[in-house]
């Protein structure tokens, strides 16, 4: 990654959202070579010799670029092979009629989707191009016809399914196509948007979870409060000629996302963050005060507020929990004359009743929310495209961590959730969401006894 590249997309983000003006590479280019050739036309003795000393001390930096360049290529191209080679799936989860399990069944369902196999040496790595399995959980809306979904390696189905069953005995899982290819989503027949999303806040710090919402605890349905509810009657709320994929890519966590190794030489991950974490809220705790004897100003006894000691061990629950990274990402697809902009709103704001003021919550970004549509942008809607088709590819190819998704905000933005948060966002439903769009199975489906006379 080219140094200071994060600082720096950042900084023309920031200066594109306040001007208007988007900072193109291209342009951008041709402005340092028009400046390169100014300089050479004034100071020609002084380029001739900076340039003349780069060139000296090639044999130096040049190997490290080249090699290190195309080891990163070599490593895209076997990944890229090894996903190509693999078949995959996706499965449809039917709810059953009647449900009185809590979130706490998909979270241990969850736990046994974190699968570490693949790339545990340098030749599986290196040379073979593997990776470790990585699942798309989706929820569609086909004109407000809600359905839930799972997309995986066909091998695993066995692993989905049992473990499914174990925890939601109603529930019918069924093979169906891939309904992202049943419509073309061309960008001169269909009206695109979509964003993906990130924390607002570091990762360790939870989300607005299924506990805080009394869902831990079997309760009356009329009394029951699911946060789901919101997302699944606005999906029901698309019309005829609309249609919303939001979709969840995880994999289990290993701390690719910070890029930095810890001082004993181990992944930094998001339980080294959240050390952090609790000893910045720690060392706020301290009141200092004055030594009467030295003058010398030293930190006196921790003296947590309420708010502290319940966010740190908010932090110590989240991060003890099996951990996921997790890709966001929503389509919001429409016929030409179909297209509703309200839509746009609620899909930015779709993950509100997870967020909590002055802790974690989930925010829209990139793809189509970097556009601010000033009048005076140049070229937008041809770039606007270009990013509409890309997203509509990212999304079928369930795509988050590797290349062609895994440049810049995509992979940066990934999120790290444990399996708690995961089920609070991606749960099968109670009977308590009465949402007519949600389509329940009528009757339980069984297979008979298998000692039965033939």
């Amino acid at each position: 990654m080219i140094p200071f590249f994060k600082k720096v997309d950042k900084l023309g983000g920031k200066f594109t959202s306040k001007t208007g003006v988007r900072l193109e590479p291209w342009p951008i280019f041709i402005l340092a070579v028009a400046v390169l050739l100014m300089s050479f036309i004034f100071m020609p003795s002084g380029v001739s010799t900076a340039l003349s000393l780069a060139l000296f001390l090639a044999p130096l930096w040049l190997p490290f670029l080249l090699i290190g360049g195309a080891l990163m290529l070599w490593l895209a191209l076997k990944r890229g092979e090894f996903i190509f080679a693999q078949s995959y799936i996706v499965l449809e989860i039917k709810p059953p009629r009647s449900l009185a399990k809590t979130p706490l069944a998909m979270e241990t369902f969850f736990s046994s989707l974190n699968l570490t196999g693949g790339e545990s040496n340098w030749y599986a790595k290196w040379i073979k191009g593997g990776i470790r399995p990585f699942f798309s959980l989706e929820i569609a809306s086909f004109e407000g016809r809600v359905h839930f979904f799972i997309w995986t390696r066909s091998n695993l189905r066995r692993i989905i399914e049992s473990q499914m069953y174990a925890q939601y005995p109603g529930v019918q899982i069924i093979e169906v196509p891939d309904y992202t290819r049943l419509i073309s989503a061309k960008t001169d027949e269909w009206a695109i948007w979509g964003c993906d999303y990130k924390h607002t806040a570091k990762d360790p710090l939870p989300i607005k979870t299924y506990v805080e919402y009394g869902l831990d605890k079997v309760q009356k349905e009329p009394e029951q409060v699911d946060p789901l509810a919101n997302l699944i009657e606005f999906l029901g709320s698309a019309g005829k000629g609309e249609y919303v994929w939001l979709q969840f890519v995880i994999r289990a966590h290993k701390g690719e996302k910070y890029h930095k190794k810890t001082e004993s030489g181990k992944d930094y991950t998001w339980i080294d963050e959240a050390k952090e974490l609790v000893e910045d809220i720690r060392k706020k705790t301290r009141d200092s005060y004055v030594d009467i004897v030295t003058g010398e100003e030293r930190p006196g006894f921790p003296n947590p507020t309420k708010g502290q000691s319940e966010m740190i061990a908010a932090i110590e629950r989240n991060v003890s929990k099996i951990a996921f990274d997790v890709g966001g990402r929503c389509v919001y697809l429409a016929k030409r004359d179909k297209f509703n902009p309200v839509m746009i709103t609620h899909i930015i704001s779709l993950f509100k009743p997870f967020s909590t003021e002055g802790w974690n919550g989930i925010n829209s970004t990139g793809w189509l929310k970097q556009f601010d549509d000033y009048p005076w942008e140049v070229g937008v809607e041809k770039k606007k495209d270009l990013y509409r088709r890309k997203l509509v590819e990212a999304y079928r190819r369930r795509q988050f961590f590797y290349e062609p998704f895994s440049y810049g905000a995509f992979v940066d933005d990934a999120m790290v959730m444990s399996t708690e948060e995961l089920a609070t966002i991606f749960h099968i439903p109670s009977r308590s969401v009465e949402s007519p769009s949600l389509e329940r199975i009528q009757s339980a489906v069984g297979t008979a006894p298998p000692n039965l006379p033939t």
